[in-house]
């Protein structure tokens, strides 16, 4: 018999018929259960070699090129599978006499301690994943609008339940190392079980934000463990999953006092390993988010380990090479940010809501690390010097877009600095705006020159024009003429009015200054091409001269050594043009008319964004992630509560 049985499923050629044959066999014979669906994988096996991929090609992907993609799109972490997977559904709990719903809630999370498989054979044990995620989904239910669930016999049922689901070893990663991902056009690896895993994560961030929930009987199971696992689940290249991990440490950090300290240290020893080791991990743009809210709660004054965090840790990230993880600014041009006063705001509506230390509110993701920054200096005015000599320091040389999210952090931190700190800074502050002014890279320029857009950094200029503007002409006169995107140009003209309105004669003295160091400069270069001209006389005395061989054969030595020479006077004089007394004049003149209408332009052209490549999509993945549900809608009622 199980011989026909099998004969008869082959030609059908699909799974999906297969699992639906095991399961209404179930339902005939209440004995043969077990035989029916050991006969159900055993037909299954065979036919899984050849139908399956046509299945899921004709659903999912069109192209070839798309299948490639569909390996790095889905994967699936090491779960230790259950031996005995076969679920029976168990009464509903509003239909269970309220006596016995607490033992009734029990038998549910021990059943949902079941594993299933998700990739080797994703239509297998149909019945029973669907039996759990029913399970899963009523006591999410059950738990939200109902009181007095979680009882003490629960705590470390609920515990035992969510580890098991989701405490496992994550698969490798899909990117190579030191491959940056880019979430404007790569697809995020999603993993395969999420239909289970979204579940358990729901019912645990339920379980925490019970109004019956005490962490002093919770605590004996969340422990330090538990908190570390937690962790270590960061690194998962599921944003959907990373999303609901910074929820749930969140609630973790503000209900368990006594596991502050140890969060706020294993997550440094992420970043050390993060910086000094690995230069990879996927969930440094969540821990920082979760940082940024907890050292807005820091007590003043400040402890010396917060104040060595900022210093070995936040300033440090700015070095590694893979910023864009949690840096976005590094992928193009910001457009409408966030200034730090909005964001200011948002912190105290979070805290009046919530009243806890900590509060779920996702600021938007350019800001995550400069967050961090700008909350130690809010605190402690005296962390300036130290941290803006940090960032220069570890100054991109190389990267421009790296070059602009420096520019977009420091602009942040001018904002809230104070002006007996900016003396201390302005100086080598200054001198690196010079170099960006200067830079080929027309955003680098540009953002530079923003600055002089910005009020207070303004005010803080023309209190200490005597200092700055001696810094920054040289590097606005040349490229007000030398350089080659005219919306630099306007922008230019525009600091240079700016300049000359704070003070005229500072304006003129650096003009003359800027002119006599050019004539210098002439001079040694004329000095410089005389002594050349010397040596190179005393080289044609030379007896021996005829000997040599041509760099240019054909050529005479003396033809040859014109070529050059005037070549390189030419270059030369090209170079070092003086300005004269007429450049200086026509300057003054078109700064009004070139800054007004420089500004017209630039309010009409659009941010110019990096091109995206037209790669193709994975509508499957984009449909899933639009899906996707943040954690504190699912919370509104338990916040309101709070």
């Amino acid at each position: 018999m199980p011989n026909k049985t099998k004969k008869e499923k082959e030609p059908t050629k699909s799974a999906k018929s297969s699992a639906k044959t095991g399961s209404s066999s179930g339902k005939d014979t209440g004995t043969e259960n077990s035989d029916e669906v050991q006969q159900q994988s055993a037909s299954k096996r065979p036919s899984n070699s050849t139908p399956p991929p046509t299945q899921l090609n004709k659903i999912k992907y069109s192209g070839g090129p798309q299948v490639v993609k569909k390996e790095r799109r889905q994967s699936s972490s090491r779960f230790n599978l259950s031996k005995n997977r076969e679920l029976h559904k168990l009464p509903a709990l509003k239909d269970a006499p309220p006596i016995d719903r607490e033992e009734l809630f029990v038998q549910k999370l021990r059943q949902c301690c079941v594993l299933f498989d998700f990739v080797s054979d994703p239509l297998s044990d149909l019945k029973y994943k669907e039996v759990k995620r029913a399970g899963l989904n009523e006591m999410v239910e059950y738990m939200t609008h109902n009181s007095d669930v979680v009882t003490e016999s629960i705590y470390p049922e609920a515990v035992i339940m969510f580890s098991i689901n989701l405490f496992r070893t994550l698969p490798p990663s899909s990117n190579p190392t030191g491959a940056e991902f880019d979430p404007e056009e790569d697809e995020p690896t999603l993993e395969a079980a999420w239909p289970h895993l979204q579940l358990v994560y729901e019912f645990f961030l339920r379980f925490l934000e019970s109004p019956d929930f005490q962490p002093n009987v919770a605590k004996k199971y969340i422990d330090q463990k538990f908190v570390l696992s937690l962790l270590e689940l960061f690194d998962s290249e599921d944003p959907r999953e990373r999303d609901f991990l910074k929820t749930i440490l969140h609630r973790i950090y503000g209900k368990f006092l006594g596991l502050r300290a140890y969060i706020r240290r294993q997550i440094n020893n992420i970043f050390y390993r993060f910086i000094y080791e690995t230069e990879h991990h996927n969930g440094i743009a969540e821990l920082l988010e979760i940082l940024g809210s907890i050292i807005n709660g820091f007590a003043l004054p400040l402890k010396e380990e917060h104040k060595m965090f900022l210093i070995r840790v936040l300033l440090p990230l700015h070095k590694v090479k893979s910023l864009s993880v949690y840096h976005p600014q590094v992928r193009g041009q910001r457009s409408n940010p966030v200034s730090h006063s909005q964001a200011s705001s948002l912190l105290i509506k979070a805290e009046l809501l919530y009243n806890l230390t900590v509060f779920s509110l996702s600021l938007p993701p350019s800001l995550q690390l400069a967050y961090c920054v700008v909350q130690f200096l809010e605190k402690d005015s005296s962390l300036t010097e130290p941290v803006i000599m940090g960032l220069l320091k570890f100054w991109p040389k190389t990267h421009s877009p790296k070059e602009v999210m420096f520019l977009n952090e420091l602009e942040e931190i001018l904002d809230v600095i104070e002006p007996s700190e900016f003396l201390k800074v302005q100086e080598p502050l200054f001198r690196q705006l010079a170099k960006c002014v200067s830079s080929p890279h027309f955003q680098v320029a540009e953002r530079a020159l923003y600055y002089w857009n910005n009020e207070y950094i303004m005010s803080l200029i023309s209190d200490n024009a005597a200092k700055i503007l001696p810094i920054m002409f040289p590097a606005l006169y040349k490229n007000s003429k030398s350089h080659w995107n005219k919306t630099i140009h306007g922008l230019i003209y525009n600091a240079l009015k700016l300049f000359m309105e704070m003070n005229q004669k500072l304006f003129d003295d650096c003009t003359q200054q800027y002119k006599a160091e050019k004539q210098k400069e002439k001079y040694k270069l004329k000095e410089r091409e005389e002594i050349w001209h010397k040596i190179e006389e005393l080289a044609r005395q030379n007896p021996q001269i005829n000997k040599l061989h041509p760099l240019r054969p054909g050529l005479h030595p003396q033809e040859e050594y014109m070529m050059y020479s005037e070549g390189g006077v030419a270059l030369y004089s090209m170079e070092t043009e003086t300005p004269t007394v007429e450049d200086i004049q026509l300057l003054k003149r078109t700064v009004e008319s070139e800054a007004t209408q420089g500004m017209k332009d630039i309010k009409k052209e659009k941010v110019v964004m990096r091109r995206k490549s037209e790669l193709p999509q994975d509508v499957y993945t984009i449909k899933a992630l639009e899906a996707h549900k943040r954690a504190e809608e699912y919370l509104t009622a338990n916040q309101e509560a709070l």
